[in-house]
């Protein structure tokens, strides 16, 4: 059977994300009974609102706190929209508060232009006004994906703002699209994430956020692993290429959480995030992960030439499963890659 995803899911320019490859995960979750998922390194939620379509009971669990909110938009929220009204009324300065300016004090010249910086100051402000915690999460998941859009790369790993606004013949990048204003770029975003809403009759849940191996101990029917992907010659470091937004999502303590050493302005390191791209303690954390999970069915996200290596998670996952896991692959090319590489899916069913 070929599965599509309803092309409702807002659409997204995340590091990695697995929105292109859900049709082939899904067909290989053929004949799987399950009803509820943890998606453990859950990013932009894309494996979660598949699984929220076919009627699964979802727990979403992301440790960066802007994933979190987006999941809150497009996971647990059932039936709450953004109003136009709502959505113009974010995007106005109200001349009776008083406005901190946090991106325009440290972000100059870095990421975004002098009225765009202050644009972002204010509506990220005036957002977290709103009373409604899962309209609140639309309007910074829209205000997100605005920022990405902008970007060059659509990441905030480099001080290159330059790259926009140099006048020089260009052979990438989308000008037409960095140049078109923040305030249609967030309106659009608004109505794809109002198309996205929908109940699926469950009760889903967020989590708050956990490190992967400190998810309080719950029985799963399936857990679903798309852990940060770690090779010989990169690794994928998810707070710094999108820290700006992990900012924007803690506004009133953002200023306190800065590197000052940092050229880009990132947040201080989490050691959590740190310890799995540490290629001297990443074989230990997948012996943790797929123990803790070893009475789940587990579905593993994972490139070919990754540490570990295909042939250590497949003895990782026998000794802690009675048989050895069925794997999947599919040649993949990721977005900024230098080369393509093959998917797996590792799939080791609960006994």
């Amino acid at each position: 059977m070929k599965h599509r995803i309803k092309n409702r899911f807002p659409s997204t320019r995340f590091l990695g994300s697995k929105v292109k490859l859900l049709p082939w995960i899904l067909e290989n979750l053929e004949g799987i009974k399950f009803d509820t998922v943890l998606d453990v390194f859950g990013g932009t939620s894309s494996f979660s609102y598949a699984m929220k379509i076919q009627g699964k009971k979802v727990y979403y669990n992301d440790i960066l706190k802007f994933n979190q909110i987006i999941a809150k938009a497009l996971i647990e929220n059932n039936s709450e929209i953004v109003s136009k009204e709502l959505s113009l009324k974010v995007m106005r300065k109200n001349p009776n508060k008083k406005y901190k300016n946090i991106i325009k004090k440290n972000f100059s010249g870095i990421y975004f232009k002098p009225h765009e910086n202050d644009w972002i100051d204010v509506v990220a402000q005036n957002i977290m006004d709103v009373k409604n915690e899962y309209q609140k999460s639309i309007l910074f998941s829209s205000l997100f994906q605005a920022c990405l859009i902008k970007r060059p790369f659509n990441l905030f790993h480099r001080n290159n703002l330059n790259l926009r606004t140099n006048d020089v013949e260009r052979k990438f990048g989308n000008k037409t699209t960095w140049e078109t204003s923040f305030r249609k770029h967030f309106l659009k975003f608004v109505r794809e994430h109002n198309e996205a809403i929908f109940d699926n009759g469950r009760s889903n849940k967020v989590l708050k956020g956990y490190d992967a191996l400190k998810i309080p101990i719950k029985k799963f029917d399936l857990v679903y692993l798309d852990p940060p992907y770690l090779s010989k010659k990169s690794r994928i470091n998810y707070s710094d290429c999108y820290h700006f937004l992990e900012g924007l999502s803690s506004y009133e303590d953002w200023e306190s959480r800065i590197d000052r050493n940092s050229s880009t302005k990132k947040i201080s390191p989490n050691k959590y995030i740190g310890r799995w791209i540490d290629k001297e303690k990443i074989i230990f954390l997948f012996e943790e992960m797929i123990k803790k999970y070893k009475n789940s069915t587990i579905i593993l996200s994972y490139r070919d030439d990754g540490i570990p290596s295909r042939e250590e998670l497949v003895n990782i996952f026998k000794k802690y499963r009675k048989e050895t896991p069925l794997v999947n692959e599919k040649p993949y090319k990721y977005a900024l890659s230098n080369g393509s590489t093959k998917e797996l899916l590792f799939i080791s069913k609960s006994e």
